[in-house]
């Protein structure tokens, strides 16, 4: 028997762009497929009880928060955009942050151009600055004491020096090339970003709160095997020690006996932390040898 309609959990996400891509190709990596309907914003999980909302990023919190949808993606940047646009402060907009998902990393920065001489964010007081982020940089102005001009904007905020209606900008920047291209350096990070999986705090039935935990625990277990690699060695018995201290982000490591001798044993390892080439040397100075260093595609703790 099917799941009622309304015991179906909603997730909100992204509809295009860079951050839709990496959500539903996160879904992918927890085994869940996407089956497109008929409306373009309404998709299913073929796998589990739920449906995918695809929508504009600047309304997935909101989504959350007034129980359209029960979990979202979005970007930090976003979420603290809304919520201080709401009025609510963190602990009081019904919106919880599980996890961070470790993609769309950015920053929102104010950037000024080169042939300014601002260099600080106290410099900026008296001057005009446009954004797609008002409640955002209206808060980190008056944080730090400055008083300026917020110039409201949509789209192409690069512009607005080059075109005099600001002095300054206050934007997203991934790489910079978009500064450096319009002669704008970076001189203050706003608030650092990446993709988030937020959840509404309360409403969700017993059902829907148990899919939730499932697709949860899913989405923990790829962002966790991302950065883990297995290891496998040979080394001599007497370095197992040794070998336990140079492992990174690993616990006990599995210690097997070799076939014929005693004195050689097989050593495997799960790493949580980043086995660099630098690691594996120190592995081999210390006794072990024909290493093996694996991705997991999989992890469930």
């Amino acid at each position: 028997m099917g799941v009622k309609e309304t015991e179906r959990l909603r997730v909100a996400m992204q509809k295009s762009g860079r951050l839709a891509d990496a959500s539903l190709e996160l879904l992918r990596h927890c085994g869940l497929h996407v089956s497109k309907t008929k409306n373009a914003l309404y998709s299913r999980i073929e796998e589990l009880p739920i449906d995918v909302l695809l929508v504009r990023d600047d309304n997935i919190p909101s989504f959350v928060s007034d129980g359209v949808c029960d979990l979202g993606i979005v970007g930090r940047n976003v979420l603290e955009e809304v919520m201080l646009r709401s009025g609510h402060d963190r602990p009081s907009f019904p919106v919880e942050s599980v996890l961070p998902l470790g993609f769309s990393r950015c920053r929102v920065s104010i950037a000024v151009p080169e042939s300014s001489g601002v260099r600080s964010t106290i410099e900026l007081g008296g001057a005009r600055v446009a954004t797609s982020y008002p409640a955002t940089l209206g808060h980190f102005l008056d944080r730090n004491g400055v008083s300026a001009e917020i110039v409201e904007m949509t789209g192409s905020v690069e512009l607005a020096p080059r075109l005099k209606i600001a002095d300054a900008i206050c934007d997203v920047v991934s790489t910079g090339a978009t500064l450096d291209a319009n002669q704008l350096v970076e001189i203050a990070t706003v608030v650092e970003s990446e993709a988030l999986l937020i959840k509404r705090q309360n409403g969700l039935s017993e059902s829907k709160f148990e899919t939730a935990e499932r697709l949860i625990r899913r989405v923990r277990g790829v962002i966790r095997s991302a950065n883990t690699k297995y290891i496998m060695m040979n080394a001599p018995a007497s370095a197992v020690d040794a070998i336990a201290s140079v492992l990174p982000g690993a616990d006990a490591p599995t210690v097997m006996p070799l076939a014929g001798t005693a004195e050689q044993v097989a050593i495997h390892a799960v790493c949580e932390e980043t086995v660099f080439w630098e690691t594996m040397e120190k592995l081999k100075s210390v006794g072990a040898r024909a290493i093996l260093v694996l991705p997991i595609e999989r992890m469930m703790a």
